[in-house]
């Protein structure tokens, strides 16, 4: 099965030979909240939501915190609870782990200074994900909804582009479920 890894374009790239998130600093911190359960989403086959706890496997010992999308006008769109990947080892390893994303879970990448220069790809996806760039005041700079590569694609050649201090990974078209746009502001405490 194709997992999720993530690769920014940065010097550290070097350091590491597996794919994965690579961002121009090695920032590390923040703590969350804890996990909890959540929802699975819809496979596409139909109804069959299951509970999920979020983080688990690989990630049940990140911190989490949870993240609430708000409008210009302080409208909530959303929040997921979402695993911290806050050094270079989590943000190489991405969601290279994970089957799936339940509906109110993802990723936030947390970087120590804006990125100018940030790609994102779907390298080994089994599933597809949003992934949104978040600028140092915590407003939204761009959103992709990135699918699943297809059957005979490593989703190497999916590149999403974007910059920013931080990097929001949710199920695929949370966004437009939600009618998040660019200009919105993340919320959360790290």
């Amino acid at each position: 099965m194709r997992r999720r890894r993530l690769l920014g374009l940065t010097a550290a790239a070097t350091a590491g030979a597996a794919a994965g998130c690579l961002g121009d600093s090695d920032g590390d911190g923040g703590d969350g909240n804890g996990s909890v359960d959540n929802r699975s989403p819809d496979d596409g086959e139909g109804n069959d939501e299951t509970d999920t706890e979020w983080p688990t496997g690989t990630y049940a010992d990140y911190e989490t915190a949870t993240v609430t999308v708000e409008s210009p006008e302080g409208e909530t769109r959303g929040s997921v609870t979402a695993a911290i990947a806050d050094g270079d080892d989590k943000r190489v390893l991405g969601l290279s782990d994970a089957e799936a994303l339940p509906e109110d879970g993802g990723m936030l990448f947390v970087y120590d200074a804006p990125q100018d220069s940030l790609t994102y790809v779907m390298r080994r996806m089994s599933f597809g994900i949003d992934i949104v760039y978040v600028d140092a005041d915590r407003e939204i700079t761009r959103i992709h909804n990135a699918p699943e590569p297809g059957p005979n694609e490593d989703g190497e050649e999916q590149g999403y582009d974007g910059s920013g201090q931080y990097v929001l990974e949710l199920p695929y078209e949370w966004t437009d479920r939600h009618g998040v746009a660019v200009g919105d502001s993340l919320r959360f405490d790290l």
